[in-house]
């Protein structure tokens, strides 16, 4: 592996400069997931690799706007994921699917429910 010495200046810092060696870091020794989200207007599609999971194996819970997917104690191996996205998640509308090793879930954006209230002018 070759490291090259980079030169800070005033005039070149940006922000992503600062946290770029741990990132580097993160990504090459830890065990991350391979994670894509897509969204249209009325859910958001997210795709994660699971191999060697099966449907028994996992939980997924929803609160809010939080997925979490979870192993259960007995699998053979252990998954602890959470997922927050920018709005709450429909739940009568989403669906997971396990197969061939990628979990897809397919979450209902929840519609807000306006609470405006009219007030007569006397």
């Amino acid at each position: 592996m070759f490291f090259a010495p980079a030169i800070r200046s005033a005039r070149f810092a940006p922000r992503s400069y600062d946290r770029s060696l741990e990132r580097f870091v993160d990504d090459a020794f830890s065990a991350r997931r391979s994670l894509n989200v897509e969204q249209d207007e009325k859910t958001w599609t997210l795709t994660l690799d699971v191999p060697g999971f099966s449907r028994e194996d996992l939980t997924i819970g929803i609160e809010g706007a939080v997925v979490r997917i979870e192993s259960k104690a007995d699998a053979k191996r252990q998954l602890k994921a959470a997922y927050e996205l920018p709005q709450d998640i429909d739940v009568a509308t989403s669906e997971a699917k396990l197969e061939n090793g990628v979990l897809t879930l397919k979450l209902g954006k929840l519609v807000p429910v306006s609470n405006v209230a009219q007030l007569a002018i006397n």
